[in-house]
C-alpha cells in the first residue's frame, strides 16, 4: 500500500497458498518463503496484521495461529515494524461500522482503492482492509503528534 497525502494505492495484492496435501511444516515453510520473497521485493517499512478472532472454530484458530507465527517470524527476522488491529478496528476504519459484514468491507476496499470488482479475491480484500486501517491510524497518529508539538 502506498499513501500519497490522503490517496491510498494498492501496490500489489494476492494470496499465499500451499498444497493442502503437504505436511503442515512444509505448508508453513512455503508461505513463509513466499512472504520473504515479497518483503525482499517491496521492502516495506511497516507490516499490518489482523489479530485473531477468538470466536472462530478451535481447529481453524490453531491453524491460523500457526500461520501467523510463521509469518511474524519472517517479519521479525527482518526487523520490520508490526501493527496489529482487531477485526472490529479494521471494519470500522474501512466502513465506519465495526460490525460490517465481509461484503460491505470488500465493497469499501474496492471503492477506496479504485479496484475493479472482479479482480480482487476475498482474501486480498481482507488484507487490503487491514492495510487501509493501518494507513488511517498512522496518519491520525502523525496529525496528533504534530498538533502537540
Amino acid at each position: 500500500m502506498k499513501q500519497r497525502g490522503r490517496k491510498l494505492e494498492a501496490v500489489q495484492f494476492g494470496r499465499f497458498s500451499a498444497s493442502r496435501t503437504a505436511p503442515l511444516a512444509a505448508r508453513l515453510g512455503t508461505i513463509a518463503a513466499d512472504l520473504e520473497e515479497l518483503l525482499r521485493a517491496l521492502e516495506p517499512g511497516v507490516v499490518a496484521i489482523e489479530s485473531t478472532f477468538l470466536g472462530m472454530n478451535p481447529r481453524s484458530l490453531v491453524v491460523l495461529s500457526q500461520a501467523r507465527g510463521a509469518l511474524l517470524g519472517v517479519v521479525g527476522r527482518r526487523e520490520i515494524e508490526v501493527h496489529e488491529y482487531s477485526p472490529a478496528e479494521v471494519k470500522n476504519a474501512v466502513t465506519g461500522n465495526g460490525r460490517a459484514d465481509k461484503g460491505q468491507v470488500s465493497r469499501m476496499v474496492r471503492t477506496l482503492l479504485d479496484l475493479p470488482d472482479d479482480k480482487v479475491p476475498e482474501d486480498a480484500t481482507d488484507a487490503l482492509a487491514v492495510a487501509i486501517c493501518c494507513a488511517h491510524r498512522r496518519r491520525f497518529e502523525r496529525l496528533e503528534e504534530a498538533s502537540r508539538g
